[in-house]
């Protein structure tokens, strides 16, 4: 690398003697200090460390290719699966220089507008749409937006045939469902309480379900459900199609164990009676809805750590009525079911065999399988859609949502009658493509499990030592499957190697490798990534010096520990939104939701394993800790900065590295959150990101 930079030099950081004693261990956090944002010494800290990474980033060579193959590869658009509401179809769409998606709805008469469109409301590009349902008539839309990332999803109901607001914003709508009741005059929703009515620190939580009559004060609404339960409870809500059944499911936090209540609405009475189904205690996972055929549907990992679908009368739901309807299958795991109607009703179902997806139609009776739906390739169903029992066209049509690692989001169409599988709707954008070869395969970790890993490179067969981009997750049972991914493309048009492991922890094999990768477990998830970059050298994709690493939010935790754990294995870091403080993460944010995950400082023996892994904690002096780089965003409600201001620090002190060439930076946004972001936002975080690893790496982006 050829440049003009000066020097290095970390900003100066005091360091403070704080330790204390925890269940007789002693814990140092040196620079407690830095958990105050607003505090005048945190403040002139990050003004520091920006002014230190923009100017080490903007100097990194290849950054104009980088963008512009980033652009080109995300003007490509996306386009979603429609959704029926008697007759007409409502969907999203995002065209070349869009930096959202735009949502459409397209009438019986096949003519499309615009219904809402985020950057019209907010020029900024600071508000973002978080969720959209029609009501069963369609002429009623309720949707969510968010401003600054701050995912408070404000709540908004909107005539569909003039676009006009009939309410709203409806505030405190955060992680709710929207379920119309037939009529389109009201519906169940997820609100929290009022800030006033909850203890100090616990203001994002206390949900309740209530029931709202459109165009009503929302602070007269019926409460359903949610008074005396964990104030960490989450809930969604389905009404059937009749308007017959309300269902709620909850659970506390992100355990991944379900309570689930039923309530027949015919009976008329505006507080429904409640009758519980599923207790949390009873430790599975449950999903269930009545469908229009008047039973009661039910996905659970009740006796099938893989799911399994059972049926029952909604009078008679509890778990010793159910009838097993789809068994677990040994291999793959049961993602979805949704029902196909016409004269000879069949169910969808959609499976994903290591993290591939896979779909088949049932017989509703007897489950007993009576088609394949041969999908395009290797990748991912995003979504599967029919029309509903109020629009005449497209009976036996099934729409796919589908993408993977090199096809845009785009809609295919199932046709029932043929058994044939056509695009309908490709992404809206041309975009050129760079030659990449995609494999899966499969590793042993440290303690012998099977473990397998999708590869994109630039040739068939390792042919020399390249540049490696490592990333994972490995948590909180979420898979990640194919998609597509302009990052990772512009990594192999340059030349580079992009990994991805499906690491214990998350969900591609089941909830038992979920469980087999949290709590006192979650080393394996460490061990499975080391393994990963430990066969991609074997195997002489890459070396050590040219193994680069990334990993958002859980992720970020993986790549944390992965560098504290084995720095001589990886050369550089990008760590983004990470939680690395896993003594003290309760305390901030959503952090106390996340303990059935991780373990509770709390409790003596679950500190003994947030303490043989936590980042901040295993950060050792004078070692030589590869480049890195933790981006965060200063209006995440997720998870602190803090996280990332304290790790930053303690690496910028403990590192024996020469900092001009493995430097340590934070990179800092505000008015933007944990998950959305705007095109524009994207490739200028992303072409910070992919330059600071190339250059660590040796990558020719230019």
């Amino acid at each position: 690398m050829t440049d003009v930079r000066s020097p290095l030099s970390y900003p100066a950081t005091a360091r403070e003697e704080i330790v204390e004693t925890l269940h007789g261990r002693e814990v140092a956090d040196p620079y407690r200090w830095l958990e105050d944002a607003s505090a005048p010494s945190t403040e002139a800290w990050s003004a520091a460390q920006d002014e230190l990474a923009r100017t080490w980033l903007s100097s990194l060579p290849g950054r104009e290719p980088v963008t512009g193959r980033l652009r080109s590869l995300l003007a490509a658009g996306a386009v979603g699966a429609p959704l029926w509401r008697a007759g007409r179809a409502f969907f999203t769409r995002r065209e070349p220089g869009q930096e959202f998606g735009v949502l459409h709805v397209r009438e019986a008469d096949g003519t499309e507008r615009v219904l809402l469109d985020v950057t019209e409301l907010d020029p900024s590009g600071l508000t973002t749409l978080d969720s959209w349902v029609p009501n069963l008539e369609g002429d009623r839309l309720a949707y969510q937006v968010s401003m600054g990332g701050d995912e408070e999803s404000l709540l908004h109901v909107m005539d569909v045939a003039t676009g006009e607001l009939v309410e709203g914003p409806i505030d405190r709508c955060r992680y709710s469902t929207i379920s119309w009741l037939p009529g389109g005059q009201e519906y169940f929703y997820v609100r929290r309480l009022s800030p006033e009515l909850v203890p100090e620190g616990e203001e994002q939580f206390h949900r309740r379900v209530w029931r709202h009559r459109v165009g009503t004060d929302p602070e007269q609404d019926v409460l359903v459900h949610g008074t005396g339960l964990d104030h960490t409870f989450y809930y969604g809500t389905h009404v059937s199609r009749d308007g017959r059944w309300l269902i709620i499911e909850g659970s506390m936090g992100t355990a991944r164990r379900d309570s689930v209540w039923i309530a027949d609405l015919s009976e008329g009475d505006e507080v429904p009676d409640l009758r519980q189904i599923v207790d949390t205690t009873d430790g599975y996972r449950v999903g269930a809805w009545v469908e229009r055929d008047g039973r009661m549907y039910v996905m659970t990992t009740k006796d099938a750590p893989r799911w399994r679908l059972c049926v029952a009368d909604p009078s008679a739901p509890e778990p010793e009525n159910w009838t097993e309807l789809i068994a677990e299958d040994p291999d793959s795991v049961l993602e979805a079911v949704r029902y196909f109607d016409g004269e000879a009703p069949r169910l969808i179902v959609l499976r994903t065999r290591h993290a591939v997806s896979e779909l088949t139609l049932h017989d509703p009776a007897t489950g007993a399988r009576t088609a394949d739906v041969a999908l395009p390739g290797t990748g991912q169903v995003t979504a599967l859609t029919t029309v509903d029992s109020a629009t005449e066209r497209h009976r036996d049509r099934l729409w796919i949502g589908w993408t993977d690692f090199a096809t845009p989001p785009c809609v295919h169409a199932y046709d029932r009658s043929t058994g044939a599988v056509e695009l309908d709707t490709s992404a809206p954008g041309a975009v050129e493509l760079p030659e990449v070869h995609t494999r899966q395969v499969t590793y042993r970790s440290a303690d012998g499990t099977e473990v397998r890993m999708f590869v994109l490179a630039p040739v068939a067969e390792p042919d020399r030592p390249r540049p490696v981009f490592l990333t994972g997750y490995g948590g909180f049972s979420l898979s990640r499957e194919p998609g597509y991914m302009p990052s990772a493309l512009t990594w192999v048009a340059a030349g580079g190697v992009w990994a991805l492991p499906a690491l214990r922890g998350g969900g591609e094999e089941g909830e038992e490798w979920h469980v087999d990768g949290m709590r006192e477990r979650k080393q394996h998830t460490f061990d499975d990534f080391h393994a990963a970059a430990e066969h991609l050298i074997d195997q002489g994709w890459t070396t050590s010096d040219q193994l680069a690493i990334s990993g958002g939010s859980n992720g970020g935790l993986l790549v944390g520990a992965a560098l504290t754990q084995r720095p001589e294995l990886y050369r550089a870091v990008v760590c983004s939104a990470p939680l690395l403080d896993m003594v003290r993460y309760e305390r901030f944010l959503l952090g106390r939701t996340w303990n059935d995950e991780y373990g509770t400082a709390d409790d003596p023996e679950e500190l003994g394993w947030l303490l043989s892994y936590s980042p901040y904690h295993n950060v050792t002096e004078h070692t030589a800790y590869p480049s890195v780089l933790f981006t965060v965003f200063e209006s995440d409600s997720r998870v602190d900065p803090n996280h990332a201001r304290k790790m930053c620090a303690e690496l910028q002190h403990a590192t024996s590295s020469d900092p001009d060439k493995r430097p340590i930076l934070i990179r800092r946004e505000t008015e933007v959150g944990h998950a959305a972001r705007s095109v524009s936002r994207t490739v200028g975080l992303t072409t910070d990101q992919l330059t600071f690893l190339a250059e660590a790496t040796g990558l020719a982006l230019d």
